[in-house]
């Protein structure tokens, strides 16, 4: 007998979410049905028909579908878990491993399983291999089920103003006619321009013309305009450190050498700048990612003296600006460049959302027509309809409503932060608390890391972050940067920050 299904029938076809496994047992086979389960689907798993984090069908359905025992099924998944080819998440399913172990493609050549060799890679266009790009880190989808999620970044998907968007939403379809179908300007909806250059001269001291405003998908995005219009290999990048790393790894994508300058209380340390000419600094004078602190009025005017004299470009990234908490904001670089020297990114990922993908850039005037080109071979624009909505909810005065309700609520919690950290650990020592949707908290010595910290914080359900969790690049190990924890607040409700850190205490305590 060839095979459980008799001569002649197809091979059972297991589905798996969008995922078809093709398993084919034979029962005159030497190996055990749970063998051959198990070789099948490693096979799978090395030659690339199964990817990492792709669903597999549960123990249940597989046995129904081969017609074997459960138990079969059971020991099957049990040794490609132990042998780390395959992970479960409780409540959720079984999943291939996103990591493979490192012995997965040690395999002798005599099995039958084992995968071919991969060729050499080829050359590209340019004579050599593609180079391996390094990306930050957005979000950790095993992190949903913590019962406190401090994760930095996130905005709070509860006070999304829905009804007011889904009016606007509504009432710009019924009038769409064919904007939905034609290509529209790839520098962005002209009355969403103008409603952004309304609102930055107020709030930021930013004062421009609609037509040096490039909408793009959010700051990422931005960081790849500018780039890709700026940047030429070898040439100097100037970044905080630590610094962002989606920014950075950027810079670094395009053949850019990174210079990192350090950080103090009263942000970039700007006698430390390189007196080298045509370099693009990138900075985050506002709320400094990921430490908090505030670029000094002194250190902008000294900034912007050095960007005039080494014909340097400022990446000016403003990225939560809109929540400051003490005293007024200093007006942005944008507002203070007299010499036509900074690039002004903003972004609604962080007072509205992170899907609707919308952005914007301000472009020094000599150098609009460039951006706008440079966009174009970017892409054709951003969603007609995203931009049409958000034109709407700015010029009604919702968004500068939306903008105070949610600034005094993210001011409660930053408080309830502060006061459970007091609460549970007594005095603290808090970077960043002014301003922003994350603080950075200073572990005292007698703590483990804040790599350690996390993982026990992990452990009893509560997540924070470790600069590199938390997407920051650290360039000197020695900076004391592995006693820094970042904390988001925005997210959680203040019953859910005090139950958190308290979960954190007893964790730390114990």
């Amino acid at each position: 007998m060839v095979s459980i299904a008799s001569v002649g029938r197809p091979t059972p076809v297991v589905r798996s979410g969008h995922v078809q496994l093709s398993i084919s047992l034979d029962e005159s086979n030497k190996s055990t049905l749970q063998a051959q389960i198990f070789d099948q689907i490693r096979a799978m798993i090395l030659n690339g028909q199964l990817r990492g984090d792709d669903p597999l069908p549960t123990t249940r359905e597989l046995s129904a579908q081969l017609g074997v025992s459960r138990n079969t099924a059971v020991l099957a998944y049990e040794r490609l878990i132990a042998e780390g080819y395959i992970r479960t998440k409780p409540y959720v399913g079984t999943f291939v491993s996103p990591d493979l172990p490192d012995t997965a493609f040690l395999s002798s050549a005599s099995e039958k399983t084992a995968p071919a060799a991969p060729p050499p890679p080829e050359d590209n266009a340019f004579g050599g291999a593609p180079r391996e790009l390094r990306t930050h880190r957005l979000a950790d989808p095993d992190r949903r089920r913590l019962a406190a999620d401090f994760w930095v970044g996130r905005p709070d998907a509860r006070s999304f103003p829905l009804k007011a968007w889904s009016q606007h939403i509504k009432a710009r379809l019924k009038s769409a006619g064919a904007r939905l179908t034609s290509y529209n300007d790839p520098a962005g909806l002209l009355e969403l321009r103008q409603a952004i250059a309304k609102h930055l001269a107020p709030a930021r001291g930013v004062v421009c013309d609609a037509d040096q405003i490039i909408i793009v998908g959010g700051c990422q995005d931005g960081f790849n305009l500018v780039g890709r219009l700026l940047v030429t290999p070898g040439s100097t990048a100037v970044v905080e450190s630590p610094c962002y790393q989606g920014a950075a790894f950027v810079l670094e994508s395009l053949g850019a050498k990174l210079h990192p300058v350090p950080i103090d209380r009263d942000g970039l340390d700007v006698t430390k700048l390189p007196q080298v000419e045509g370099a693009v600094a990138y900075v985050t004078p506002s709320h400094q990612y990921p430490v908090g602190v505030t670029l000094s009025l002194q250190r902008r005017i000294e900034l912007l003296a050095w960007a005039t004299q080494y014909d340097a470009y400022i990446m000016e990234d403003d990225y939560d600006s809109d929540f400051r908490f003490v005293g007024s904001p200093l007006t942005a670089l944008k507002g203070l460049d007299r010499n036509e020297r900074v690039i002004y990114l903003g972004t609604f990922s962080k007072c509205m959302g992170p899907g609707l993908r919308l952005g914007y850039v301000v472009a020094p005037r000599r150098l609009v027509e460039s951006f706008r080109r440079m966009k174009m071979l970017m892409n054709n624009g951003q969603s007609w309809l995203e931009q049409a909505a958000m034109a709407d909810f700015m010029a009604s005065g919702e968004f500068g409503r939306h903008l105070r309700r949610i600034r005094q609520l993210y001011r409660e919690r930053r408080d309830a932060l502060l006061t459970a950290l007091q609460k549970h650990f007594g005095e603290c020592e808090i970077y960043g608390e002014q301003a922003g949707m994350h603080l950075v908290w200073k572990l005292p010595e007698r703590f483990p890391s804040a790599a350690e910290v996390e993982a026990k914080g992990l452990a009893a359900g509560v997540g924070v972050c470790s600069l590199a969790t938390g997407s920051a690049l650290r360039f000197d190990q020695n900076d004391g940067g592995d006693r820094l924890l970042m904390l988001g607040f925005v997210a959680l409700t203040e019953k859910e920050i005090e139950d958190g850190i308290a979960r954190l205490a007893t964790a730390l305590h114990s």
